[in-house]
């Protein structure tokens, strides 16, 4: 499972002219389900993530608070092209990619779980073709590390 997050100050995601999930202050997630993965470790990044420091605290110390601190939210997008292997040849492959199906039910155990730790939570549509419109702010991006042993 490959989890990137922007921390954002507001975005959103339409699929043709209908916003379809939409947030403020928070973080934007990018999920990419790859073959092997299960609902142990969607739910372990989910809790990771809730708990992360990843905004300042009143007096601008950075890394001070989480996600549930700052009223924060989650706009979770499905994104399989994360799990792309790009080493070689010109052209992406996606052989490691989780099967649509169960890449969609690991998805949505993810978001769940997050919004179980207390984070509002909103989505993208999964498999759809989407526009995801943000703004980064700081700009702070993060490819989230596994738990031991699941890194591939």
């Amino acid at each position: 499972m490959k989890i990137l997050v922007q921390r954002v100050s507001r975005a959103r995601v339409s699929v043709g002219e209908e916003t379809v999930g939409r947030i403020g202050r928070g973080v934007v997630v990018f999920v990419g389900v790859e073959r092997g993965d299960d609902h142990r470790l969607a739910e372990w990044y989910a809790r990771r993530l809730a708990v992360l420091r990843l905004f300042p605290d009143d007096d601008g110390g950075p890394w001070r608070k989480a996600l549930p601190e700052v009223g924060g939210q989650a706009l979770v997008v499905s994104q399989f092209t994360l799990a792309a292997r790009t080493r070689r040849g010109r052209r992406p492959s996606f052989d490691p990619a989780e099967e649509p199906e169960r890449a969609q039910e690991l998805y949505e155990a993810f978001a769940a779980r997050l919004a179980l730790e207390g984070v509002p939570v909103e989505r993208g549509r999964f498999g759809a073709r989407m526009e995801v419109h943000l703004v980064n702010d700081g700009p702070v991006t993060f490819l989230l590390e596994g738990p031991r042993g699941a890194d591939r």
